[in-house]
């Protein structure tokens, strides 16, 4: 198969095209990204050589290029992960998330259409969902949990969401749609909570947390995830929605707590900063229809897998350190400017 993942030098993009390219050696994986400035093509060293992986650069938005790739690459699957997806800057800049978000997904899912796919895969949110109450442990969202979102981010994705399964009802296009909760692990872009913590203890700078810091969030390991999608992609019903979940569930607090502590470093490093707008309570997932129907179940609890992620960060300083001072954006330059299409 020939599998086009969106979105690829992001943070999971990158570990799901790095599993497909060494699961799957006979199909050919290519990495379509705009590399904005979430996208770092150093996530993809270990693959770049591959025979069976190429990276393309190309806006999701862009009509024209898309349609011209669909062309000339002839993909049998999608799976999009390309993505503005960092609620703050949504709440800052909302159009940025309609145009990729909503534009971007009706733009690949008009090229499904026009040159047929055997299988169009949405990777979206469990923020789609809106909240749930705190004193409420016994609620968890499913895939019929009514949309209520909260953000300009969540919203762009529920709209994606829509468009996807209105293709799916209007031109009989293939789609599988899954639905996470917080992702963590390696490769995580550092201004998202857990490698934004770590980097921040590592310097012995206060760590700036929401409001109380009793938001709720049920974390994924990345690793966990794409496993789920892969599944998802090859055997998930047409028409589906699953949602993925590893009932992991940890405050805010409770977070960069457990993070202070591997590190050795002193809770009064923590600074309790103004809640942001619209700020979710809890998020929490039941994956029981992905357990059932594909077999689907987490390697990683929370406690095994935020020690493997503190590690990688400890391992990788420069990785991470390349990023905040933005010279990982000159990576693609030097490394792939006779390589790729622009």
């Amino acid at each position: 198969m020939k599998i086009i993942v969106t979105g690829g030098a992001g943070f999971i993009g990158s570990v799901m095209v790095q599993y497909l390219v060494n699961k799957y050696p006979e199909d050919m994986i290519i990495n379509l990204d705009k590399l904005t400035y979430a996208g770092n093509l150093e996530n993809l060293k270990p693959v770049e050589d591959k025979p069976n992986y190429r990276f393309v650069k190309g806006d999701i938005a862009d009509r024209k290029f898309i349609f011209e790739l669909f062309e000339t690459e002839k993909p049998d699957v999608i799976i999009n992960f390309a993505a503005e997806s960092h609620v703050d800057r949504s709440v800052e800049h909302p159009e940025e998330f309609v145009r990729t978000n909503v534009m971007g997904t009706t733009t690949l899912l008009d090229a499904c259409k026009a040159y047929g796919i055997k299988r169009y895969h949405q990777v979206s949110t469990d923020e789609v969902y809106g909240d749930l109450p705190l004193d409420r442990p016994d609620l968890f969202f499913t895939e019929t949990t009514p949309l209520h979102a909260s953000s300009p981010y969540s919203a762009s994705k529920a709209s994606a969401d829509m468009f996807v399964m209105a293709y799916h009802r209007t031109f009989g296009i293939p789609v599988t749609i899954s639905r996470c909760s917080n992702n963590y692990g390696q490769y995580q872009f550092p201004e998202k909570l857990i490698p934004l913590m770590i980097s921040r203890a590592l310097a012995d700078e206060q760590l700036p947390v929401y409001g109380d810091g009793a938001n709720v969030r049920d974390w994924l390991h990345v690793e966990d995830h794409c496993q789920a999608i892969d599944l998802i992609v090859r055997n998930g019903r047409e028409g589906e929605i699953y949602n993925i979940g590893g009932h992991n569930e940890r405050t805010n607090l409770q977070v960069v707590k457990t993070i202070l502590a591997a590190l050795d470093k002193p809770e009064s490093l923590i600074k309790y900063v103004k809640d942001r707008p619209g700020h979710d309570r809890r998020y929490a997932i039941d994956p029981e229809k992905l357990t059932k129907e594909l077999g689907w179940k987490p390697q990683y609890n929370f406690d095994t897998g935020i020690r493997q992620t503190i590690e990688w960060y400890l391992d990788n300083k420069s990785w991470w350190e390349r990023i905040i001072s933005g010279e990982y954006q000159n990576y693609f330059k030097e490394m792939y400017k006779d390589r790729v299409t622009d």
